[in-house]
């Protein structure tokens, strides 16, 4: 297979990944603004820094608030990360290796992309923008599931799965970096009776709260929701489930560099050492942003592996 079409579909699991888990973070933060009670606010600002978005929203001159923040997001067109360029790159990127997919999954992807461009103008009402985002959602897994069941498990489908894992593990890493405890005020006799709900709404931006009562069978708490969505092998959204993942993908892969495969392996370890009881604030974010600096660092080496430049 072509390195150019190999990249194609790497970039669109990843680019396909980030919109389902943009569209889940802006409907569970609503929720989660709905649930606390008067006076307390999970705020805005959060979701702009899991997106990574500080610099360009601070550009784009608007305000922190509720109407803004999602419109930026969702629309603006001086985000190149908003859900409506994301799910062009999607469209794009699926389009140019179309010949190596069933038919159908173009085909889906396409409804995708029109009905985002239908839908994302301007400003969506919030009964509308939730039923949008939830169906999004819901298409998003249906492309997934249509790869799943109807494409051959060849190389090609690796790299899809590859773009999806690498995503989706540095989503939960940011998640758990911007909102494990940055997610309300500093004021810890307040907040104290919501920290369930609290760890509830990180959990629902991982479709993982069912899951989560599964397996811990306690009450939601920080110390249990970490352990389970850092270490939990089962769960497809843990960040060790999509190391094992990408560690079982690569090694089917063609190549004798396996610089990839090392890294993915040495982050394994890192993420099983580290101690995770009473992990709080500061030493929090300082091991998710160096599982963020892996994970970052194995998306190079499967470029220059992959995808060198031509």
């Amino acid at each position: 297979m072509l390195s150019r079409l190999a990249e194609n579909l790497y970039w669109h699991g990843r680019y396909l990944e980030r919109a389902e888990d943009l569209a889940r973070l802006i409907n569970v933060n609503a929720n989660l603004n709905l649930d606390l009670p008067s006076g307390l606010s999970a705020g805005w600002g959060p979701l702009i820094r899991i997106t990574g978005n500080d610099e360009p929203f601070r550009l784009s001159g608007f305000e922190v608030n509720e109407r803004q923040v999602v419109r930026f997001l969702l629309s603006d067109d001086s985000n190149p990360g908003s859900l409506k360029a994301t799910l062009k790159l999607a469209r794009e990127n699926l389009r140019s290796a179309r010949d190596l997919l069933p038919r159908e999954v173009w085909e889906q992807m396409n409804v995708l992309y029109l009905k985002g461009e239908d839908q994302l103008t301007g400003t969506l009402g919030k009964r509308r923008r939730h039923d949008f985002l939830n169906e999004l959602i819901l298409d998003c897994q249906q492309i997934a599931g249509t790869l799943l069941g109807s494409m051959s498990q060849d190389h090609a489908y690796s790299f899809i799965l590859i773009g999806r894992y690498l995503e989706r593990a540095d989503m939960t890493t940011r998640i758990l970096e911007v909102r494990g405890y940055d997610l309300l005020p500093d004021a810890s006799e307040v907040l104290s009776p919501y920290e369930s709900i609290q760890w509830m709404s990180v959990l629902k931006s991982l479709t993982g709260y069912q899951m989560y009562r599964r397996h811990v069978r306690m009450r939601v708490s920080g110390n249990d929701v970490l352990r389970f969505l850092l270490r939990n092998e089962e769960f497809p959204r843990a960040v060790m489930f999509c190391l094992r993942a990408l560690e079982d993908l690569l090694e089917q892969l063609p190549g004798e560099d396996q610089s990839a495969l090392r890294t993915v392996v040495r982050l394994q370890r890192h993420l099983g050492e580290t101690r995770l009881a009473g992990l709080r604030g500061g030493a929090l974010g300082q091991l998710m942003d160096q599982l963020q600096v892996e994970l970052a660092a194995t998306h190079s080496a499967i470029r220059q592996i992959w995808f060198p430049s031509l």
